[in-house]
Protein backbone atom coordinates (compact mmCIF):
# COMPACT_ATOMS: atom_id res chain seq x y z
CA UNK A 1 0.00 0.00 0.00
CA UNK A 2 2.61 2.18 0.85
CA UNK A 3 4.76 1.68 -2.14
CA UNK A 4 1.75 2.49 -4.58
CA UNK A 5 0.75 5.66 -2.60
CA UNK A 6 4.07 7.35 -3.39
CA UNK A 7 4.10 6.67 -6.96
CA UNK A 8 0.90 9.22 -7.36
CA UNK A 9 3.05 12.31 -6.60
CA UNK A 10 5.71 13.11 -9.15
CA UNK A 11 9.06 11.57 -9.74
CA UNK A 12 10.71 14.58 -7.68
CA UNK A 13 9.39 13.46 -4.24
CA UNK A 14 11.17 10.29 -4.57
CA UNK A 15 14.51 11.10 -5.67
CA UNK A 16 16.18 12.08 -3.01
CA UNK A 17 15.76 11.33 0.61
CA UNK A 18 13.30 14.08 2.78
CA UNK A 19 14.89 15.40 5.70
CA UNK A 20 10.90 16.43 7.10
CA UNK A 21 8.01 17.76 6.37
CA UNK A 22 5.38 20.20 7.98
CA UNK A 23 1.80 19.88 8.01
CA UNK A 24 0.69 24.09 8.15
CA UNK A 25 -2.71 25.36 9.85
CA UNK A 26 -4.67 27.99 10.03
CA UNK A 27 -2.49 31.33 8.77
CA UNK A 28 0.76 29.44 8.59
CA UNK A 29 0.76 28.49 5.19
CA UNK A 30 2.37 31.73 3.88
CA UNK A 31 4.80 31.39 6.49
CA UNK A 32 7.56 29.97 4.61
CA UNK A 33 10.18 31.49 2.35
CA UNK A 34 11.71 28.37 0.65
CA UNK A 35 14.58 28.82 -1.49
CA UNK A 36 13.34 26.41 -4.12
CA UNK A 37 9.96 25.05 -4.92
CA UNK A 38 10.45 21.69 -6.65
CA UNK A 39 6.92 20.15 -7.05
CA UNK A 40 3.40 21.89 -6.22
CA UNK A 41 0.49 19.53 -6.22
CA UNK A 42 -2.90 20.54 -5.65
CA UNK A 43 -4.72 18.40 -2.88
CA UNK A 44 -8.01 17.76 -5.73
CA UNK A 45 -5.23 15.50 -7.59
CA UNK A 46 -4.48 13.55 -4.10
CA UNK A 47 -6.57 10.61 -4.50
CA UNK A 48 -8.88 10.02 -1.76
CA UNK A 49 -7.54 13.56 -0.06
CA UNK A 50 -10.08 15.98 -1.61
CA UNK A 51 -9.85 19.85 -1.48
CA UNK A 52 -9.41 21.86 1.40
CA UNK A 53 -12.77 23.64 2.04
CA UNK A 54 -11.72 26.30 5.18
CA UNK A 55 -10.40 30.26 4.15
CA UNK A 56 -6.77 30.14 5.55
CA UNK A 57 -5.96 26.66 3.96
CA UNK A 58 -4.07 26.96 0.49
CA UNK A 59 -4.81 22.61 0.04
CA UNK A 60 -1.81 22.47 -1.92
CA UNK A 61 1.59 19.88 -1.13
CA UNK A 62 4.91 21.27 -1.91
CA UNK A 63 8.72 19.62 -2.21
CA UNK A 64 10.73 22.07 -1.21
CA UNK A 65 13.70 23.33 -0.58
CA UNK A 66 13.82 25.25 2.95
CA UNK A 67 16.95 26.26 5.14
CA UNK A 68 19.01 23.41 2.86
CA UNK A 69 17.35 21.45 3.60
CA UNK A 70 14.69 18.80 1.53
CA UNK A 71 11.07 19.23 2.53
CA UNK A 72 7.80 18.20 2.42
CA UNK A 73 4.73 20.57 3.20
CA UNK A 74 1.22 20.16 3.49
CA UNK A 75 -0.01 23.91 3.25
CA UNK A 76 -3.61 23.58 4.90
CA UNK A 77 -5.56 20.46 6.26
CA UNK A 78 -8.43 18.20 5.90
CA UNK A 79 -10.97 18.55 9.36
CA UNK A 80 -13.15 16.71 11.02
CA UNK A 81 -15.51 18.70 11.14
CA UNK A 82 -16.19 19.34 7.48
CA UNK A 83 -17.51 16.02 7.19
CA UNK A 84 -15.21 14.07 5.70
CA UNK A 85 -14.00 10.79 7.58
CA UNK A 86 -11.07 10.48 9.54
CA UNK A 87 -8.99 8.52 6.99
CA UNK A 88 -9.37 11.54 4.91
CA UNK A 89 -7.73 13.72 8.21
CA UNK A 90 -4.85 11.67 8.39
CA UNK A 91 -3.76 10.89 4.77
CA UNK A 92 -1.24 13.32 4.64
CA UNK A 93 0.31 10.76 7.57
CA UNK A 94 0.19 7.37 5.46
CA UNK A 95 1.43 9.21 1.73
CA UNK A 96 4.36 10.93 4.51
CA UNK A 97 4.93 6.80 6.14
CA UNK A 98 5.22 5.84 2.46
CA UNK A 99 7.58 8.65 1.38
CA UNK A 100 9.67 7.35 3.98
CA UNK A 101 9.73 10.41 6.09
CA UNK A 102 10.77 10.14 9.76
CA UNK A 103 10.71 13.83 11.19
CA UNK A 104 7.01 15.90 11.14
CA UNK A 105 6.10 19.29 12.58
CA UNK A 106 2.37 19.83 13.05
CA UNK A 107 1.26 23.44 13.35
CA UNK A 108 -2.32 25.08 14.15
CA UNK A 109 -3.96 28.10 14.90
CA UNK A 110 -5.57 27.52 18.89
CA UNK A 111 -7.63 29.50 21.43
CA UNK A 112 -5.98 30.18 24.97
CA UNK A 113 -6.90 28.89 27.84
CA UNK A 114 -4.31 29.36 30.53
CA UNK A 115 -4.76 32.29 31.85
CA UNK A 116 -0.82 33.62 30.84
CA UNK A 117 -0.93 33.18 27.29
CA UNK A 118 -1.65 36.16 25.17
CA UNK A 119 -2.89 36.45 21.24
CA UNK A 120 0.02 35.98 19.04
CA UNK A 121 1.87 34.00 21.53
CA UNK A 122 3.84 30.58 20.30
CA UNK A 123 3.33 27.30 22.05
CA UNK A 124 4.84 24.00 21.69
CA UNK A 125 3.00 21.11 22.52
CA UNK A 126 3.50 18.70 24.97
CA UNK A 127 1.33 16.81 25.63
CA UNK A 128 -2.82 16.75 24.15
CA UNK A 129 -5.80 15.76 25.10
CA UNK A 130 -8.51 13.52 23.21
CA UNK A 131 -12.22 14.15 25.13
CA UNK A 132 -14.29 13.26 21.04
CA UNK A 133 -14.10 9.83 21.09
CA UNK A 134 -12.38 10.25 17.28
CA UNK A 135 -9.46 8.16 16.64
CA UNK A 136 -7.80 7.14 13.57
CA UNK A 137 -6.47 3.73 14.74
CA UNK A 138 -10.38 2.73 14.96
CA UNK A 139 -11.61 -0.46 13.24
CA UNK A 140 -9.53 -2.63 11.22
CA UNK A 141 -5.87 -3.37 12.84
CA UNK A 142 -3.37 -2.45 10.01
CA UNK A 143 -0.37 -4.76 12.02
CA UNK A 144 2.39 -3.36 9.27
CA UNK A 145 1.62 -0.08 10.77
CA UNK A 146 1.62 -0.13 14.80
CA UNK A 147 0.58 -2.57 17.51
CA UNK A 148 -3.13 -2.76 18.19
CA UNK A 149 -2.64 -0.60 21.30
CA UNK A 150 0.75 1.39 20.63
CA UNK A 151 1.76 3.60 23.51
CA UNK A 152 0.79 7.46 23.72
CA UNK A 153 2.98 8.55 26.80
CA UNK A 154 5.58 10.60 24.55
CA UNK A 155 3.64 11.60 21.47
CA UNK A 156 5.74 14.48 20.92
CA UNK A 157 9.15 14.49 20.92
CA UNK A 158 10.94 15.54 23.77
CA UNK A 159 14.14 15.90 21.22
CA UNK A 160 12.41 17.53 18.75
CA UNK A 161 10.15 19.92 21.26
CA UNK A 162 13.53 21.09 22.52
CA UNK A 163 14.75 22.31 19.02
CA UNK A 164 11.74 24.92 18.83
CA UNK A 165 11.68 25.79 22.68
CA UNK A 166 15.80 26.65 21.84
CA UNK A 167 14.84 28.46 18.65
CA UNK A 168 11.79 30.46 19.82
CA UNK A 169 13.56 31.99 22.45
CA UNK A 170 12.16 32.97 26.03
CA UNK A 171 8.66 33.95 24.95
CA UNK A 172 7.92 30.09 23.83
CA UNK A 173 5.34 28.94 26.00
CA UNK A 174 4.00 25.30 26.29
CA UNK A 175 1.77 23.96 27.66
CA UNK A 176 -1.59 20.66 26.71
CA UNK A 177 -3.54 21.08 23.71
CA UNK A 178 -7.36 19.52 23.89
CA UNK A 179 -8.91 18.45 20.87
CA UNK A 180 -12.25 20.02 20.02
CA UNK A 181 -14.34 18.80 17.37
CA UNK A 182 -15.72 22.00 15.83
CA UNK A 183 -17.21 23.51 13.85
CA UNK A 184 -18.38 25.61 16.48
CA UNK A 185 -16.52 27.07 19.09
CA UNK A 186 -16.16 25.93 22.91
CA UNK A 187 -19.11 27.54 25.43
CA UNK A 188 -17.42 29.47 28.35
CA UNK A 189 -18.70 26.04 30.19
CA UNK A 190 -16.43 23.80 28.03
CA UNK A 191 -13.24 25.72 28.43
CA UNK A 192 -13.66 26.23 32.57
CA UNK A 193 -13.75 22.17 32.40
CA UNK A 194 -10.71 22.04 30.05
CA UNK A 195 -8.90 24.34 32.14
CA UNK A 196 -9.77 22.37 34.87
CA UNK A 197 -8.30 19.34 33.36
CA UNK A 198 -5.26 20.97 32.90
CA UNK A 199 -5.28 22.20 29.37
CA UNK A 200 -3.50 25.81 28.00
CA UNK A 201 -5.23 25.93 24.23
CA UNK A 202 -7.84 24.09 22.45
CA UNK A 203 -8.49 23.71 18.29
CA UNK A 204 -9.96 21.60 16.08
CA UNK A 205 -6.83 20.07 14.19
CA UNK A 206 -3.07 17.84 15.06
CA UNK A 207 -4.70 15.54 17.21
CA UNK A 208 -5.50 12.71 14.81
CA UNK A 209 -2.27 13.54 12.13
CA UNK A 210 -0.42 13.25 15.66
CA UNK A 211 -1.88 9.90 16.96
CA UNK A 212 -0.96 8.58 13.62
CA UNK A 213 2.09 9.61 12.74
CA UNK A 214 3.36 8.76 16.58
CA UNK A 215 1.75 5.41 16.06
CA UNK A 216 3.46 4.94 12.70
CA UNK A 217 7.03 5.40 14.04
CA UNK A 218 7.23 9.20 12.51
CA UNK A 219 8.64 11.59 14.84
CA UNK A 220 6.10 14.38 15.95
CA UNK A 221 6.36 17.82 17.34
CA UNK A 222 3.58 20.78 17.07
CA UNK A 223 3.34 24.39 17.74
CA UNK A 224 0.48 26.61 18.23
CA UNK A 225 0.33 30.02 17.34
CA UNK A 226 -2.56 31.66 19.98
CA UNK A 227 -4.86 33.51 18.30
CA UNK A 228 -7.27 34.37 20.55
CA UNK A 229 -8.42 33.78 24.35
CA UNK A 230 -10.99 30.88 24.26
CA UNK A 231 -14.92 31.43 25.41
CA UNK A 232 -15.59 33.67 28.28
CA UNK A 233 -12.05 34.67 28.52
CA UNK A 234 -12.83 37.86 26.66
CA UNK A 235 -15.58 40.08 26.18
CA UNK A 236 -15.37 39.49 21.88
CA UNK A 237 -17.59 37.25 19.76
CA UNK A 238 -14.93 34.57 18.25
CA UNK A 239 -14.68 34.79 15.01
CA UNK A 240 -12.46 33.13 12.10
CA UNK A 241 -11.10 35.90 10.83
CA UNK A 242 -9.75 36.98 14.03
CA UNK A 243 -7.94 33.83 13.80
CA UNK A 244 -6.68 34.59 10.15
CA UNK A 245 -5.48 38.51 11.45
CA UNK A 246 -3.82 37.17 14.52
CA UNK A 247 -1.81 34.79 12.71
CA UNK A 248 -0.78 37.55 10.25
CA UNK A 249 0.61 39.52 12.84
CA UNK A 250 2.76 36.46 14.33
CA UNK A 251 3.77 35.55 10.32
CA UNK A 252 7.39 36.51 10.96
CA UNK A 253 8.08 34.63 14.24
CA UNK A 254 6.03 31.58 12.31
CA UNK A 255 7.96 31.96 9.75
CA UNK A 256 11.72 32.53 11.55
CA UNK A 257 10.86 29.12 13.90
CA UNK A 258 9.49 27.11 11.09
CA UNK A 259 12.75 27.69 9.05
CA UNK A 260 14.87 27.69 12.22
CA UNK A 261 12.94 23.69 13.17
CA UNK A 262 14.12 22.66 9.58
CA UNK A 263 17.80 23.77 9.72
CA UNK A 264 18.26 21.88 13.04
CA UNK A 265 16.09 19.28 12.82
CA UNK A 266 17.99 15.65 12.93
CA UNK A 267 18.08 14.09 9.04
CA UNK A 268 16.10 11.17 8.25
Amino acid sequence: MSTNLAEILPAAFREHPIDCALILGSGWGDALAPEMVHAVVPYTDLPDFGAASVVGHKGELLLMTLAGRRVVVFSGRRHYYEGCPIEQVVYPIRLLKALGVKTLLITNAAGGINANFRAGDLMVLTDHMNLTGVNPLRGPHDSEWCTRFPDMSHVYDPELSQILLDQGGETMRQGVYVFSPGPSYETPAEIRAYRTLGADAVGMSTVPEAIMAHAGGIRVAALSCITNMAAGLHSTTLVHEEVLAESESAKPRMAALLKAFVANCPKG
